[in-house]
């Protein structure tokens, strides 16, 4: 428990109505699978600038949301 709790430091984006539409336009141009661009548009809802991704192409950059594969390199 103490595990998923820790979690909470971390900020969260609800999938709200504006968010689901707004992914399904990043799948529909990017061609990417609608919950990779659910976590896209999630990102952007929180302003994030970065997604850490080892599914989605490292450099790939979603409309000012970029994906870094941390595991790149190693």
């Amino acid at each position: 428990m103490l595990f998923v709790e820790s979690f909470h430091r971390f900020p969260t984006a609800d999938l709200t109505p504006p968010v689901m539409r707004a992914a399904f336009e990043t799948r529909d141009q990017s061609g990417i699978s609608y919950w990779d661009a659910a976590i896209i548009e999630a990102a952007r809802a929180l302003e994030c600038e970065v997604v850490l991704s080892e599914d989605l192409n490292d450099g790939q950059d979603y409309a000012d949301v970029r994906v870094e594969n941390p595991f790149q390199g190693l």
